[in-house]
C-alpha cells in the first residue's frame, strides 16, 4: 500500500504531497462531522421516534439533550485520545476515532424506536451518542495538529483553515443527504422510516474514511521526536499540572468558549430558530441554511489566510465582539423576513399569561416523569407549542391562569386531580377556545411561504455563518501554536472540546429552555452573547498572538 509522506517545510509553497495530506485529513474529518451532525439535523424527528413517552415540548428538549450528550463527553475523548496521540502517534489515533464514529452512527440507523422497545431505545441512543462524542473528542486535535505539523512557516493559518471547513461541510453534507432522501421517498415515509437511511449510508463513508487514513504516514515532527526519544511519558501531567495548565485554561475561556457559541448560534441555533420558533417548514429551512453554508464556507479559508498576515487573535476577538453586538437585531430581522405575521401579531395583539407566579414552572423535565398540570403551565405550554411569543403577568395567589391575546381573554384550567378522560376533555375545550383567538389575532400556525423573503433570510444567515468563519477559521493554528509538540495533541484538544462540547454543544438546549421559561423567543440569545463577551475580554487581555511562533520546539 502506498503512503503519503511530506516532510515539514520551513518555508515556501506546499508540495503535492503536502496537499494530499491536507486533502486526506480534511476529507476524513468531513465524514466524521457528517456522522456527528446527522443527529442534530434530525433532532425534531428523533424526538418523535425515541422520546414519544413525554409531552412534545419536553421530548424536543430531551432530544436536544441527547444531542448535547455527545458534546458532553468530547473532553473525555480529548483526554483519552490526546494522550494516545502524544504517546503513540497521530495516524493510529485517527484510525481508532473514525471506526468508533462510523459504527456508532450506523447503529443509530438500525435502532428500534420507543414504540418498539420502550425506554431501552432512548437509553441505547444516548450510549451511541456518547461513543460518537468520545470519538470526535480525539479527532479534531489530531487532524489540526497533523496538518499544522506538515505546513510551512507562514502558512499554518491558511492550511489548517481547510480542517476548519470540515465541520460546516459535514453539516452541509448531512443536510444534502437528508433532503435528497426526503424528496425521493416523500415526507411521510421519511418521518416514518426514511430518516434512518442517512445514518445507514455512514457505513460506506466509514469504509472510504478508513482507506484514506490508511494512506497517511506519521507526522514528521512527531516522528522526529520519537526518533530522538523526546516523547512525553506523561502528557496529561505535563499539559494540565504544570505552568502549561494556565495556558490551557486561558485558551478555553479566552478563545474556544466564545468561538463555540458563535459557531453553534450561527448554524445550529439559527436552524432551530427558523423551524421551531418561526415555524418555517423544514425543507425551506434546510435549503436556506445549506445556501448560507455554501456562500459562507470559503471565508474559513479567507480568514485562515488573513490570520497569517495580521494574526489569529485579532480576527477571533473581532468575531466574538461583532456577533455579541449584532445577534439581537439579526435574529429579530429573521423574524421580520421569515415570518412577519408573528411580528405583526405580537405588536397588534400581544399575548400574556396572567397567573399566580407560584404555579408557573420551568417546563423542563429530562427524565419525563414530571407532569406540568397547573393552569399557568398549561397556558404557557399551549402558547410555546403554537410559536406565540408571550409575557407572564402576576396575578393574586390562587388565581386560575388565563391567556390574554390583545383584549380577548381565554381561561385556562387546573389539570391536577383530573383523570385521563377529564384532562383530555378540558384540554380540548381550552385549545378549541384558544386557537380561534390566536388565528383571529393573526398568529400563524406555520410561516406563510409566500411571505418569506428568502433573499433577505439567506443574507442574514450568511452573515451569521461569516461570523462563524471569523472565529473558527484561525482557531486551529492559534491553538497549535500555543503548545509544544510533545504535548500539543493533549493540550489543545481539551480546551477545544470543553469549549465546543460544553459551552457550544449545550447552546440549543439552554437557549430553548430559556425561551420556554420566559416566552420571549429571543431570550435564548443571551447565552451566546454573554459567553462571547467573556471570551473577548479574557482573550484580549491574557492570550498572546502566535502567528510568528516556531512550532518545531
Amino acid at each position: 500500500m502506498s503512503s503519503i509522506t511530506a516532510p515539514h517545510a520551513a518555508s515556501g509553497e506546499l508540495t503535492k504531497s503536502h496537499k494530499k495530506v491536507i486533502f486526506a485529513s480534511s476529507l476524513g474529518t468531513v465524514f466524521e462531522w457528517y456522522d456527528f451532525y446527522l443527529y442534530g439535523s434530525l433532532a425534531a424527528i428523533i424526538a418523535k421516534q425515541f422520546f414519544s413517552g413525554v409531552n412534545e415540548t419536553t421530548g424536543f428538549i430531551f432530544a436536544l439533550l441527547a444531542f448535547a450528550a455527545g458534546f458532553a463527553v468530547r473532553p473525555f475523548g480529548a483526554l483519552v485520545f490526546g494522550r494516545l496521540g502524544d504517546m503513540i502517534g497521530r495516524k493510529y489515533t485517527f484510525l481508532v476515532t473514525i471506526v468508533i464514529m462510523g459504527f456508532s452512527t450506523f447503529l443509530v440507523g438500525v435502532l428500534p424506536s420507543y414504540a418498539s422497545i420502550g425506554i431501552t431505545a432512548p437509553v441505547i441512543l444516548i450510549v451511541l451518542r456518547l461513543l460518537q462524542g468520545l470519538a470526535l473528542g480525539g479527532e479534531y486535535g489530531g487532524a489540526a495538529t497533523y496538518v499544522a505539523e506538515h505546513a510551512p512557516d507562514g502558512k499554518r493559518g491558511l492550511y489548517t483553515s481547510f480542517i476548519q471547513t470540515t465541520a460546516t461541510i459535514g453539516l452541509l453534507l448531512s443536510l444534502i443527504v437528508i433532503l435528497g432522501v426526503r424528496e425521493s421517498i416523500g415526507v411521510e415515509a421519511f418521518e416514518a422510516w426514511g430518516w434512518r437511511i442517512p445514518f445507514l449510508v455512514s457505513i460506506v463513508l466509514l469504509g472510504v474514511s478508513v482507506w484514506i487514513r490508511m494512506q497517511l504516514s506519521e507526522s514528521p515532527l512527531f516522528q522526529q521526536m520519537k526518533n530522538e526519544g523526546k516523547l512525553s511519558k506523561a502528557p496529561l501531567t505535563e499539559s494540565f499540572f504544570s505552568k502549561n495548565g494556565r495556558i490551557v485554561l486561558l485558551a478555553l475561556l479566552g478563545a474556544t468558549a466564545g468561538q463555540a457559541v458563535v459557531w453553534y448560534a450561527g448554524q445550529f441555533y439559527a436552524m432551530y430558530f427558523l423551524s421551531q420558533s418561526l415555524k418555517v417548514d423544514s425543507t425551506t429551512t434546510w435549503l436556506l441554511i445549506g445556501g448560507a453554508l455554501l456562500l459562507g464556507t470559503p471565508f474559513f479559508v479567507f480568514f485562515g489566510w488573513l490570520s497569517d498576515k495580521i494574526g489569529r487573535k485579532k480576527i477571533v476577538m473581532a468575531g466574538c465582539l461583532i456577533a455579541a453586538l449584532t445577534y439581537f437585531p439579526l435574529f429579530k430581522a429573521l423574524t421580520h423576513y421569515a415570518n412577519p405575521a408573528i411580528e405583526e401579531a405580537s405588536i397588534s395583539a400581544p399575548a400574556k399569561v396572567i397567573a399566580d407566579p407560584a404555579t408557573c414552572s420551568f417546563q423542563f423535565d429530562p427524565i419525563g416523569k414530571k407532569v406540568f398540570n397547573s393552569s399557568c403551565d398549561i397556558a404557557a405550554s399551549a402558547l410555546a407549542k403554537a410559536g406565540v411569543p408571550y409575557t407572564v403577568e402576576a396575578a393574586p395567589a390562587g388565581t386560575v391562569a388565563k391567556v390574554m391575546v390583545g383584549s380577548v381573554e381565554t381561561p385556562s384550567y387546573e389539570g391536577k386531580g383530573l383523570d385521563k378522560a377529564a384532562a383530555k376533555a378540558a384540554a380540548d375545550k381550552f385549545l378549541g377556545e384558544l386557537k380561534p383567538v390566536l388565528k383571529e389575532a393573526g398568529y400563524p400556525e406555520k410561516a406563510d411561504p409566500a411571505r418569506i423573503n428568502k433573499p433577505m433570510v439567506l443574507l442574514i444567515l450568511t452573515i451569521l455563518v461569516i461570523y462563524v468563519t471569523m472565529v473558527y477559521g484561525p482557531i486551529a493554528a492559534w491553538l497549535v501554536e500555543l503548545f509544544p509538540t510533545r504535548i500539543r495533541y493533549t493540550s489543545m484538544s481539551l480546551p477545544y472540546h470543553i469549549g465546543n462540547g460544553w459551552f457550544g454543544g449545550f447552546l440549543p438546549t439552554i437557549a430553548f429552555a430559556l425561551v420556554a421559561a420566559t416566552g420571549n423567543i429571543y431570550y435564548g440569545l443571551w447565552y451566546p452573547i454573554v459567553i462571547a463577551l467573556m471570551t473577548f475580554v479574557i482573550g484580549s487581555l491574557f492570550l498572546r498572538e502566535t502567528k510568528d511562533v516556531d512550532i518545531r520546539d
